[in-house]
């Protein structure tokens, strides 16, 4: 079970990271009237496990945090992704 654990650990990681690499780029797309990462990307990024390097550029970057419609979405794929390693664990002992 550790093994999961840990797999899961590495995988939300390097999502995590590629993901921030994602916001970064598209912050940079919007400030200098350029191609931008589609939203349903954004969103893809976070729900297959890029949640946190997508809440850490919406927050350091400021990116992507004001419109509601994308936080709310932003939010069930958090939600999503929490549910996940409880879903594991309720499996396991449950």
């Amino acid at each position: 079970m550790i093994r999961i654990y840990l797999g899961l650990a590495l995988w939300y990681l390097v999502l995590s990271l590629i993901t921030f690499g994602v916001y970064w780029w598209d912050k940079r797309a919007a400030i200098h009237g350029q191609w931008r990462v589609r939203e349903r990307t954004l969103h893809l990024l976070a729900l297959l496990g890029g949640w946190p390097g997508a809440w850490l550029g919406r927050h350091l970057l400021r990116h992507k945090s004001r419109k509601p419609s994308f936080r709310l979405l932003f939010w069930l794929t958090v939600m999503a992704n929490l549910l996940l390693p409880v879903g594991l664990w309720w499996g396991r002992w449950g």
